[in-house]
């Protein structure tokens, strides 16, 4: 990877990281769909008694003696749901910030790479690449956890966004930094 792509991997890492900070900050996209829990106490003080180790739990249990059917019906006719869990987290929020930069630096250095091995010769075409990658990652998983899990439409619509926009934002770098096209792609 040349010093330009590098520089326009670690522009656009730092320009995604930029826009899903406010995105989740500033802008209400990283709480939609998001309900707070009304008499919690009551439901924190049930999970304590019944839960002792930090999980990904789902409900209700399927259990051996029922039959896909049957768990089916369950999840139709009562509540069913699911939920990250923690007895006690240690939450730093300047490491999470840091985990988060990395995740995006790693995904602009992943797009840099692909559009400089590309021919693509425009700045709309050098975007359209990262506007089409940005797509794929936001569906990659986004849709899947709406469909399987039943995360809401507009938490899934707004995290599909973000993560688009992430991937727009790390475009306009490597667009206006002419990453890609006849010189570079001689890999």
């Amino acid at each position: 990877m040349n010093k330009r792509v590098l520089l326009s991997a670690v522009l656009g890492g730092v320009a995604m990281f930029l826009w899903s900070s406010s995105a989740h900050m500033v802008l209400p996209l990283g709480e939609a769909g998001v309900q707070q829990i009304e008499k919690e106490d009551r439901l924190l003080a049930a999970l304590q008694s019944t839960l002792t180790a930090p999980g990904f739990y789902m409900f209700p249990k399927m259990s051996s003696n029922n039959s896909p059917a049957e768990y089916y019906a369950r999840i139709a006719n009562g509540p069913s749901g699911m939920m990250v869990y923690f007895p006690k987290r240690d939450f730093a929020f300047g490491k999470l910030l840091g985990t988060e930069f990395i995740v995006e630096l790693i995904q602009a250095s992943i797009a840099a790479w692909l559009l400089s091995m590309t021919m693509v010769a425009t700045f709309g075409g050098r975007l359209g690449i990262y506007a089409l990658a940005g797509v794929i990652a936001a569906v990659a998983t986004n849709i899947s956890y709406w469909n399987w899990y039943g995360f809401p439409s507009v938490y899934t619509c707004a995290y599909m966004f973000t993560i688009w926009m992430g991937y727009v934002c790390a475009g306009l770098v490597a667009a206006g930094m002419k990453i890609g096209g006849p010189r570079e792609a001689r890999w």
